[in-house]
């Protein structure tokens, strides 16, 4: 942790911090677990039951909710919003405030090596393949494959990773 940044810092205690985790200014974790080596810039929310793996990077002004899960070397764009429940709502259908068992809890997995651009958003419940590459502004609403490159909205696969152009 980088001196003199500690008072803008909300780490809770039952936050787990791997070895040589670099944190930046303004961040808020709670209930999650970040692996060796992760950096996370400013203005960044990681929720309870997060997983975050080893060596990462995870740029500013980014939001990961309860449910997602993030392997080792992965690196997230400025701005990415990650989601976990298809169906929002405030209230039921009663009117009655919504509770933390009136939503089903959807997980999402980024695989080792992928990327994911600047300004994206993930949908709920979805699989980012390893070594994927997702373009800046994407809305990702279905799964990825593997060593490929998705963009647009809705994010579709425009590129194909071969060995040589890896």
């Amino acid at each position: 942790m980088r001196e003199g940044i500690t008072e803008s810092l909300r780490i809770a205690p039952d936050v787990k911090l791997g070895q040589n985790v670099e944190l930046f200014g303004f961040v808020n974790l709670y209930g999650c677990d970040i692996g060796a080596g992760t950096k996370i810039g400013c203005f960044v929310e990681i929720q309870k039951g997060v997983k975050v793996g080893e060596r990462c990077k995870i740029s500013g002004h980014t939001f990961i909710c309860e449910g997602v899960t993030i392997e080792n070397e992965v690196f997230i764009g400025h701005g990415v919003t990650f989601t976990n429940d298809l169906w929002p709502r405030a209230v039921n259908l009663d009117g009655t405030a919504k509770q933390n068992d009136d939503w089903k809890l959807h997980q999402t997995l980024v695989k080792r090596g992928a990327s994911i651009g600047s300004g994206s958003t993930l949908l709920a419940g979805i699989v980012i393949g390893e070594n994927a590459m997702v373009g800046a502004g994407s809305l990702v609403t279905k799964d990825v494959p593997p060593n490929v490159t998705v963009a647009g909205n809705p994010a579709c696969v425009i590129h194909q990773f071969n060995e040589s152009s890896q």
